[in-house]
């Protein structure tokens, strides 16, 4: 059901997102306790308001009435993704080169259940991260210049590092 209902959440926004500035950063459709919220981030170019969050919300709250998508009580919640904000697609991906990333990871590698560093790329089946001044990355340098690798299959997020 949840599948679903974020694809047809994503068809219904496409054309609305694209006419008025905004992109589909990610949309969820998950269980909390006993209610579940259909939750949608939205990006643009200069940033999110709530002006914005209200104007996307509207849509789509008129759109799901509609369309009777889903059945019984949830919570629309239509927000930025943060500062701090989850790296999901491809494009998430390449569009944060060179950004400072944190990375969890599902189990410990190399001594470790986190890392930071500069995010150089994500390839098929590693993360590539530049380590910083003084980390002690030297059993994973195996590339030039500082650069490193973690294997996909252990790395669980990737967010963006906020810096003041």
């Amino acid at each position: 059901m949840a599948a679903n209902v974020v694809e047809s959440v994503k068809r219904i926004l496409a054309g609305f997102l694209a006419e008025n500035g905004y992109e589909l950063w990610n949309a969820e459709f998950v269980k909390t306790g006993r209610d579940y919220n259909l939750n949608i981030y939205i990006d643009a170019e200069n940033g999110i308001g709530t002006d914005d969050c209200e104007k996307v919300s509207r849509f789509l709250e008129a759109r799901l009435d509609e369309e009777n998508l889903i059945d019984g009580q949830y919570y629309l919640i239509v927000s930025s993704p943060g500062m701090d904000r989850e790296l999901l697609t491809d494009a998430h991906f390449k569009r944060y080169e060179g950004a400072p990333v944190d990375v969890a990871l599902y189990r410990g590698y190399e001594g470790r259940k986190s890392w930071a560093g500069v995010l150089i790329r994500r390839t098929e089946t590693e993360l590539m991260l530049k380590a910083g001044d003084g980390d002690q990355c030297v059993a994973l340098k195996k590339y030039e210049d500082g650069v490193f690798g973690i294997p996909l299959e252990y790395v669980s997020k990737v967010k963006l590092q906020v810096i003041f």
